[in-house]
Formats: structure tokens, sequence, C-alpha cells
């Protein structure tokens, strides 16, 4: 590692470990932990016992009624989805989405880390670009703020449905995953092409979104003729910024965008968060985990 990604992943270190630890650790906790039930032990069933849990096969064998003892899970597996497309380096304000989306990761892996819960992150573009298997330990975490901080993608398109089957097909047991994205993956209507996937992985796993924007993408400034480039598919245009009308049709793509976005988070339940790159991402965070 050079001394320069040495320096910035020391820096993100020492920022979000702190705030983990004196705002999210508690929040945390409460909101992930002991919501899994783990098949503990076999005994025999006691009055009161909630038939639903009665084990047959070992009733039958043994000729007397016995149930399953569940007990509460107390070690997650988080897993960090990360989308490193093209658009992540957008950024009109304080920060840029890519910076963003980095130190919240970091704040999430302490977060998870201090509640002594496995941490993995999944790299993904058009395509899986990288994945770190979940682990434990202060070395395995900056790693994956290394990567955060300094890794290159292939592809600079978006696919968020290869990346929810990556999770389903990887983590078998179930999982607490966070997809960090702008969540632009539209089809020609603006529906979200990630839709069938995300239910799913949402019927196997803990799904969280937070989705990262800039204000700029909201609105279109008047300030005359523009040339704009597309970070994802490199496509150039000259657009006319002072046209009523290409301001009122690139507001409603967003706002259809963000829509039908929601709309699909809704239907599947999935808790989530829209942060922007000139908001305190804090309170954002704060209330993900409070309306959990």
């Amino acid at each position: 590692m050079s001394k320069e990604i040495l320096k910035k992943v020391r820096k993100i270190e020492i920022k979000t470990k702190g705030l983990s630890r004196q705002i999210f650790a508690g929040e945390y906790h409460s909101a992930f932990k002991g919501r899994g039930m783990a098949f503990s032990e076999v005994r025999e069933y006691q009055y009161g016992d909630d038939v639903r849990n009665m084990d047959w096969n070992v009733t039958a064998r043994l000729n007397a009624p016995y149930i399953k003892v569940f007990e509460e899970e107390r070690e997650l597996t988080v897993v960090l989805m990360i989308d490193v497309s093209g658009s992540r380096w957008f950024g009109t304000e304080s920060k840029t989405k890519k910076e963003l989306i980095t130190e919240i990761s970091a704040i999430l892996s302490f977060s998870a880390s201090a509640n002594n819960d496995k941490v993995g992150a999944l790299f993904f573009s058009s395509k899986i670009e990288k994945f770190i298997p979940p682990k434990k330990g202060r070395s395995h975490l900056l790693r994956i703020i290394k990567e955060l901080i300094d890794f290159s993608p292939t592809e600079r398109g978006t696919d968020i449905s290869e990346a929810l089957r990556f999770l389903t097909n990887a983590i078998k047991k179930r999982c607490t995953a966070f997809l960090l994205s702008d969540m632009i993956d539209v089809n020609a209507n603006l529906q979200p092409r990630y839709e069938n996937s995300l239910k799913i992985a949402a019927g196997r796993h803990d799904i969280c979104v937070i989705s990262v924007y800039d204000p700029r993408e909201n609105s279109l400034p008047n300030v005359g003729l523009l040339r704009v480039r597309d970070q994802e598919s490199d496509q150039e245009l000259w657009i006319d910024s002072s046209s009523k009308k290409v301001r009122e049709h690139y507001s409603f793509w967003s706002k259809s965008v963000k829509e039908n976005r929601d709309m699909v988070l809704r239907r599947y339940k999935i808790d989530s968060v829209a942060i922007s790159t000139n908001q305190d991402y804090i309170k954002g965070l704060v209330s993900l985990f409070k309306n959990r």
C-alpha cells in the first residue's frame, strides 16, 4: 500500500471510527441485533410450548413429543454492496457520490465490527468487479476501506440486478446487506431493472438501501448551452439549458426515477434512506436505524 493511500485510509479510519463509536454503535445494535433466531437444541415438550416448533422426526423416533429450541443469533454477517459505476464521480457540492459512499461504508463497517459482526464487501458496476468475503478484524476492515478509496473498476455501467443475484448465490446464511448506490438503473419506461432480483434477494436477506445523490441531479440550471457527458456510456451531447422544455423534461426524468425506485422499495418492505452529497449523512443513517 502506497504512503498516500495509507494516509487516506488512516484519515477515513480516524473520522469514521470516532463517529461510529460515539453515535452509531448503539443505534446499529438496536436496529440489527437479535433479528434472527438460530436452532439450538431439541428437548421434550412442556406444557405451554408452541406446537409449531414440534420436531416431528424426533417425536416419531422416540415416541414422545419433542420440540426445537431456538435462540437469538448474536452474530450477524454484514455485506456492503458498493456501486462503483462511472456516475459515482459526480458531485457539485462538498463531495462526490464516491466520497459519500466511502465514508458511509466505513461507518457501517466499524459499527458492525463493534458488535462483533463479520463484514464483507461486494463491488459492482455492470458486472461483479470484486468480492471480499465477510470476516472479522481490523486488518480486514482496513482492506475494505483501502478498496473503497482506491478500487478501479474495469466497467463503468450499472447493473444492480447482477449484484443482487450474486449476493443471493454467494451468501447462503441470512445476512444484512447495505446497497449503496445512486440507484439509477432503469429501462426505457423509467422502471427499475432490478425489481425481480430485489424481490428474490429480500426474501433471503435483510436488505437496506442507501441511495446517494447530488442535488444537481434533481434540476438543470438555466445557464445556456451546455456540453454534457454520460460518465457511464461516455456519450457527449450539447443541450440548451435555457429552454424551459429541456429543464422540465430533465426534472420529470429525475422525479420519475426516484418515485419508481421508492415504489419498488415500499412494495418489498425494504428499509431505505436517500442521502445527498450536501447533507449531513449522520442524520440520514440515524433515521434509517431508528425506523427499523
